[in-house]
């Protein structure tokens, strides 16, 4: 059976142009995706970045699939740290009443993450502090240091986590992601009371758990029974442990009988390789300025990125990235991704792009869908 092909949107703002315009374009571009036979259609959920326009994936996700009829739409992913796991199983209840057979709710655990975390998370910059390696073909690179010391981006980020809703006292995320599960099943058991919420329960929504290392992400995922995807395109030093610790907790449910993995990339494709490697040209200024703390910018253009002076210190920031995003032509993106598919195990697998060029993004899904066949 062929590897099914999926996309996760980050509903990208390039510069000069609005969120409008940028949401409008991932509306446009899931009717395309549609078109061009992809398995599964996510958006994000970003807040504070002005270069994302992906805020609220259940609004998000609705519109998606109002616009379009066969591809799976959901989230990639909804931030549990954020919500109340009610609230969430019933805004994606909803959406799969509606819409029944094909609504994924893909979810996180970002907000659960406080202060003292995000401080060992946005410390000094530097070499990576670890040793990178080839695995049967596969650039594992080494882990960098997350991001600047600056006492300032720490301020800013733990109270946007407070403005975001955080809290300190939401529970352990595997409880979390069994509540929602019991929402959308026959209801949950609370302070030796029986709740049902009718907005969910019953709904078809197949829940999906998202993480970047083998940490709780993958042990919850494993533990409940539900299919994982491991984020190669974030946090590619991390992803063989994440997919292993996820099959090593893996205990089979009535959702799923053996473990079931999915692995996205950021690719570029064009129609050669020089083309594709211009339009990725952006993308390690676009990276910086989400790993320095500040939020992702913009999406910039060829000339604004070159405009930029680039040290030592901060390319190391961005170095894993830029060396695992696939970049070339259709037949060399897909050589790559065979291989991340074979290394990983994965069964499916997701793909992200960005490029400064609606019809330029629009045509790099559109070439790897053709290859990939």
């Amino acid at each position: 059976m062929p590897t099914p092909l999926s996309i996760l949107d980050l509903a990208p703002v390039l510069s000069g142009r609005t969120n409008a315009q940028a949401l409008r374009s991932t509306i446009d571009l899931a009717q395309r995706a549609e078109q061009f036979g992809y398995h599964r259609y996510w958006v994000a959920e970003h807040h504070f970045a002005p270069g994302v326009a992906a805020a609220a994936p259940a609004v998000l996700t609705a519109l998606i699939a109002s616009a379009t009829t066969r591809i799976r739409v959901g989230s990639g992913a909804v931030l549990l740290g954020y919500y109340a796991p009610l609230s969430v199983a019933e805004q994606f209840g909803t959406i799969a009443h509606v819409h029944p057979g094909r609504v994924d709710l893909g979810l996180g655990r970002s907000g659960l993450v406080r202060g003292r975390d995000l401080a060992k998370r946005f410390n000094s910059a530097g070499a990576p502090v670890s040793t990178g390696r080839v695995v049967d073909g596969l650039v594992i690179p080494g882990k960098p240091k997350a991001a600047l010391d600056r006492a300032e981006v720490l301020a800013r980020m733990e109270a946007s986590q407070t403005l975001l809703g955080a809290r300190d006292d939401a529970g352990a995320y595997i409880d979390q992601v069994r509540q929602i599960l019991d929402f959308l099943g026959d209801g949950h058991s609370y302070a030796g009371q029986e709740f049902r919420a009718p907005a969910a329960t019953g709904a078809d929504a197949e829940v999906w758990v998202l993480g970047s290392s083998a940490g709780e992400s993958a042990r919850a995922a494993g533990a409940l029974g539900l299919p994982f995807t491991a984020n190669y395109h974030v946090s590619p030093s991390s992803v063989l442990e994440a997919v292993a610790g996820y099959r090593e907790a893996f205990v089979p449910s009535a959702r799923l009988a053996r473990p079931y993995v999915m692995v996205s990339a950021d690719v570029v494709v064009a129609e050669d390789s020089a083309t594709a490697r211009e339009l990725a040209r952006p993308y390690g200024r676009w990276v910086l300025s989400i790993r320095s703390g500040d939020g992702a910018i913009p999406f910039p253009s060829s000339a604004e990125a070159d405009a930029f002076a680039w040290t030592d210190e901060l390319r190391s920031l961005v170095a894993d990235r830029v060396e695992t995003q696939f970049v070339g032509s259709a037949a060399e993106v897909v050589a790559r991704l065979r291989v991340l598919r074979d290394v990983t195990g994965a069964d499916e697998l997701m793909v992200t792009t960005i490029v400064h060029g609606e019809e330029e993004r629009v045509r790099s899904f559109e070439l790897l869908a053709k290859e990939w066949g």
